[in-house]
């Protein structure tokens, strides 16, 4: 490899997104799906003006994928792929319209070895792909209009026909943006603060652009309002119910630093304590140099917010919710790589190990566990200590990630796939979505819990009223007998569904078989289901 220079730094990034992007590709075809991706699926093939717990634009792009590469793996997922490329190439365009082209370059490198982004956003069918796109390419107009050299004068040219058109293109960015996921909010109010603590900006708040991109972003998530406004504003409901503290306020310092490891984790801790570092030198040179503050700006929102609700709110293991802010860091980390490889002596010396050390880690690791996870090679040529530890109690987290085409297997083998009379059912929304991917769509489902998520709103119970349910539990026999078994008159265990990893099983599926599928005679208004057998709305007072 040539030296680095800002001549050539394209054609290095541009390498690096071409060759990711092939290696993400054999991923997004030859790893299943995990729990998240199953439980997004249905919503692909129906398409909606919105959905119960996202917006609508990753399933209107992998709806699209689907119809031209088929309901495969790697058709649901090829828009996240794709999309992810064009983000890489973004950052490099911003980083060096705020640096230098020597920074993007690095910013892209080290993007792509992190973990959370090189795989979750990068290749799974979830919303952060579109997000993280359109994110960046708003943020590409933005830069442009003022925090770029020169834009401390923006003042001058803010009547031009290029400053128009850009505030029109960042009003479309964002409305991308938020038809992809609600994070945008920390879009608009990081720009907003981004504005008002620099005094060579603030004119932007006497002038037309800014309000006109966002009517044009409102415009644009009609879709959204439209359907929330006829389903009793679910979404908003369920999202910002994630952020409260329930009937009872208690802090839990345990969840708070449960979540700071956890960030550390999925972008990998040698790489996120730079960026955190960059976050504190941001706000350290704010007020010398436009750059830091618009990053520091763009970046502290989303990542303060969603660390510090942790403390009241049980938000699991989200900790790819602070993405967006996390990706905005990646710019000065590129700039302050690059001046740190520049220079001479151990400086330099430690970066370039340090940038090597990530480049080995990610590359072993996602191949090992790719390896592992669709063949579970592991169990029997990997260290024996580890796997007694992860597998010991039947719980290998990559199991998760294995399509349950034994599922499939066993309904056909009893002639429920193509027994119209037979519908599918759950305790849990996320194993109901392993099951439907399972079954590729062919049944209908039913999710017999309080909690269905976006489930309830694509299939109507009261079509299969009279037809029989099998229904699949992972080890929740008592939540079956509670609250499916109202609704049939009679339900009976079968035998297991085994899921099989190259020969081996590897985890058990409960089977229970319940007949003449109808309204309880018992009031259940806590379940779903139920009220839309009465025909009230799934969820609601």
């Amino acid at each position: 490899m040539k030296k680095l220079t800002e001549g050539n730094a394209a054609r290095y990034t541009v390498a690096i997104i071409i060759i990711t992007f092939f290696i993400r590709c054999l991923i997004a075809a030859y790893t299943g799906l995990g729990i998240g991706e199953s439980y997004y699926y249905r919503g692909a093939l129906n398409f909606d003006l919105s959905y119960f717990d996202q917006p609508p634009l990753f399933f209107w792009l992998s709806g699209i994928s689907v119809k031209i590469f088929g309901l495969t793996n790697f058709g649901l997922r090829f828009p996240a792929v794709l999309l992810f490329t064009g983000t890489s190439w973004l950052l490099f365009l911003i980083t060096k319209r705020m640096f230098t082209a020597k920074g993007g370059f690095w910013a892209v490198a080290l993007f792509n070895l992190s973990a959370v982004f090189t795989i979750s956003v990068g290749c799974w069918f979830q919303p952060d792909a579109p997000l993280m796109f359109f994110w960046l390419l708003a943020t590409y107009y933005i830069v442009q209009l003022m925090v770029a050299p020169g834009t401390e004068k923006s003042e001058v040219t803010r009547n031009t026909r290029r400053t128009w058109l850009l505030w029109l293109a960042v009003g479309v960015s964002m409305g991308f943006a938020t038809l992809s996921k609600y994070h945008v909010l920390f879009l608009f109010a990081g720009v907003f603060m981004y504005v008002a603590t620099n005094k060579s900006q603030r004119h932007w708040l006497r002038h037309p652009g800014p309000y006109i991109a966002v009517l044009i972003t409102i415009i644009m998530a009609s879709p959204i309002l439209w359907w929330n406004a006829h389903n009793g504003w679910v979404s908003f409901v369920f999202q910002g119910s994630r952020a409260g503290a329930g009937e009872h306020f208690k802090l839990h310092p345990d969840w708070f630093f449960r979540s700071i490891g956890g960030q550390a984790a999925v972008i990998l801790p040698w790489i996120w304590f730079p960026i955190v570092r960059q976050l504190f030198i941001s706000y350290k040179l704010r007020k010398q140099l436009l750059a830091y503050s618009f990053s520091f700006w763009m970046a502290v929102l989303p990542i303060v917010f969603f660390t510090v609700v942790t403390l009241w709110s049980d938000l699991q293991f989200h900790f790819h919710w602070q993405a967006p802010g996390y990706m905005m860091l990646f710019i000065p980390l590129g700039f302050a790589t690059d001046k740190c490889v520049s220079t001479e002596g151990a400086g330099s010396r430690l970066t370039r190990r340090w940038v090597r050390f990530s480049f080995y880690f990610t590359v072993i690791t996602i191949g090992v566990l790719g390896t592992h996870m669709v063949t579970g090679f592991w169990q029997s040529y990997g260290p024996k200590w580890i796997v007694n530890k992860l597998h010991g109690d039947n719980n290998d987290p990559t199991i998760q990630g294995v399509d349950y085409t034994d599922i499939l297997k066993r309904f056909d083998k009893e002639g429920w796939t193509n027994n119209p009379v037979v519908f599918a059912g759950s305790p849990r929304w996320w194993l109901m979505g392993k099951v439907d991917w399972a079954l590729k769509g062919k049944k209908d489902i039913v999710v017999f819990n309080s909690d269905p998520r976006n489930l309830a709103f694509l299939v109507d119970p009261k079509k299969l009223l009279g037809k029989d349910a099998v229904i699949i539990s992972d080890h929740e026999e008592q939540d079956v007998k509670k609250d499916a078994t109202p609704f049939f008159d009679s339900i009976k265990q079968l035998p297991d569904i085994s899921i099989i990893r190259s020969g081996i099983v590897e985890y058990k599926l409960q089977v229970f078989y319940g007949r003449n599928f109808h309204l309880p005679a018992e009031k259940r208004m806590d379940l779903p289901v139920y009220r839309q057998l009465l025909g009230l709305p799934p969820f609601g007072n």
